[in-house]
């Protein structure tokens, strides 16, 4: 089990709820973001923004925290329901795609103690990790990853590090062909990052299938259930530090059934950070019909995906103080 700071687990506290689970509202997406709202008019850095704000405005009287970025999102961050934690995210958007390997990078002007100075309760790094790369890509990797961790303890702040797998030979993630690598890849990396030696306090971390090919789920089956069952289990015993699942962009239905699973396989996960499931069809009325229809869609729908996440969330999650 890993031991925290008091300062640490004191932050820690304010993002989960009453029962120590982590019910998280994720809007720190910018260039993604951007593409949604670009499907009906070309977005403006005061359209990123402004949803956002509306989006923290709506749902976080409903949620233990959100993740927000710190280019577009501190007004977002201001307008939170005070009760609400703030997870700020400390990496670019994106990655060079003419350099082999999705290198990490940080935000050229920001730091963890900025961060914190801005009333992050925790800092969130994303790295694209695929344990097949060369090791001198990985290595670099893992250095940047104890760099990070080192900061945040140094401000005695709670490093979240977010781990999205890949494979540098195939281009389609949703594919069956890596729907059968996504298990080895997810767990591998999950327990590599679990060492101490990099300082992570919580892993956000992907589910260790792709549930569209689990049997049941999908048209085409590329695990049996039994299979899937077994990659949860393995992935929660490859670590012992509290680790929270990321939604990828599935819809909200989709995402509810994938913990009640995760559950029943035995996964002790510690709750979510859910972003697009959440509020990605609130985009076409924020840019088609403006505010006051973005408003009613979240404070309706999109509150209504929270509070059903929650309830699934009491069922299914296990309280992080149990991993602490």
């Amino acid at each position: 089990m890993k031991t925290m700071s008091t300062g640490k687990k004191k932050y820690l506290d304010q993002l989960t709820n009453e029962e120590g689970i982590i019910g998280a509202l994720a809007i720190d997406q910018r260039g993604a973001l951007k593409k949604m709202i670009g499907k009906y008019k070309e977005a403006t850095t005061e359209d990123v923004i402004k949803f956002k704000e509306l989006v923290s405005q709506q749902l976080t009287p409903y949620a233990s925290a959100i993740l927000l970025d710190p280019e577009y999102g501190l007004p977002a961050a201001q307008a939170r329901e005070q009760t609400c934690g703030l997870l700020l995210a400390y990496e670019k958007t994106g990655y060079d795609a003419t350099t082999p390997g999705r290198l990490p990078d940080v935000l050229n002007v920001w730091s963890v103690k900025r961060l914190k100075e801005s009333g992050a309760d925790a800092c969130k790094f994303l790295l694209y990790y695929d344990v097949d790369e060369p090791e001198e890509i990985n290595e670099q990797k893992r250095a940047y990853m104890e760099r990070i961790g080192s900061e945040c303890t140094a401000e005695d702040l709670p490093f979240f590090l977010e781990i999205v797998s890949y494979d540098a030979t195939i281009t389609d993630t949703t594919s069956v062909e890596y729907a059968k690598m996504k298990p080895r890849k997810v767990i591998e990396a999950m327990r590599e990052f679990s060492q101490g030696r990099y300082q992570v306090d919580v892993l956000k971390v992907e589910v260790p299938v792709t549930m569209n090919y689990v049997e049941g789920y999908g048209q085409e089956v590329c695990y049996s259930r039994s299979e899937a069952a077994a990659y949860f289990k393995e992935q929660s015993d490859a670590t012992e530090l509290p680790f929270i699942f990321l939604s990828a962009g599935v819809s909200a239905e989709l995402f509810q059934e994938t913990l009640r699973f995760a559950k029943q396989s035995g996964s002790t996960f510690n709750g979510v950070l859910c972003g697009r499931a959440t509020w990605a069809n609130g985009v076409a009325p924020f840019v088609e019909e403006g505010d006051e229809q973005a408003i009613t869609w979240l404070s309706e729908q999109g509150r209504k995906n929270i509070e059903e996440l929650n309830a699934v969330l009491k069922e299914t999650a296990t309280s992080i103080y149990t991993n602490v």
